[in-house]
């Protein structure tokens, strides 16, 4: 039997890991749900992601890839006229009424890192460009991981808690932290 041509496969496994975290979590993953998802024979998941961390690793970088764009664009359009603190309550609002289910696929992916070894770079290379691209932007690299930190955190919380956003809460926790 002649091997079918299909280029996109391991596009197509990449993004039906992600499908399958979405819906069931890091625990639903496995090369059998990816194959099922993708609608490609067990044997193509396994031929290129040969672990269930190399798969995680390329869902992790394709996700970060996506957040890293969305937070570059936010980057860009911080106005030095504005507080820092307003900017980064605008950001984590817009975070938390934008698409929710992206947002924890985001965070069950990242937070894979904390048991998964070969996963944890990916995540930590993400959080230091986040911290580059916002260093560079306001100047100060301290400051900048500490945005980070807090603006995590922030999201986190409101995921795990359903809490409604309170910007004036933001904004003051981001001025005790920044000063």
């Amino acid at each position: 039997m002649a091997r079918r041509y299909d280029p996109d496969r391991r596009q197509r496994i990449i993004d039906a890991a992600i499908a399958v975290v979405g819906e069931r979590g890091i625990a639903g993953l496995s090369h059998r749900s990816v194959a099922a998802a993708a609608d490609v024979p067990l044997g193509s998941t396994t031929y290129h992601f040969s672990t269930l961390d190399e798969l995680l690793v390329a869902a992790l970088r394709q996700v970060n890839g996506e957040c890293l764009a969305d937070f570059a664009r936010w980057v860009d359009g911080l106005d030095p006229a504005v507080p820092l603190t307003d900017e980064v309550a605008r950001f984590v609002e817009e975070a938390l009424t934008g698409d929710r289910s992206r947002m924890q696929l985001e965070y069950e992916l990242y937070l894979a890192a904390l048991r998964r070894e070969a996963v944890r770079p990916i995540a930590a290379e993400c959080l230091d460009e986040m911290v580059r691209l916002l260093g560079q932007r306001i100047g100060d690299v301290p400051t900048a991981r500490a945005v980070v930190a807090l603006t995590d955190g922030l999201l986190l919380q409101h995921l795990l808690t359903g809490q409604p956003f309170d910007p004036a809460s933001v904004r003051a926790g981001l001025a005790g932290v920044l000063g």
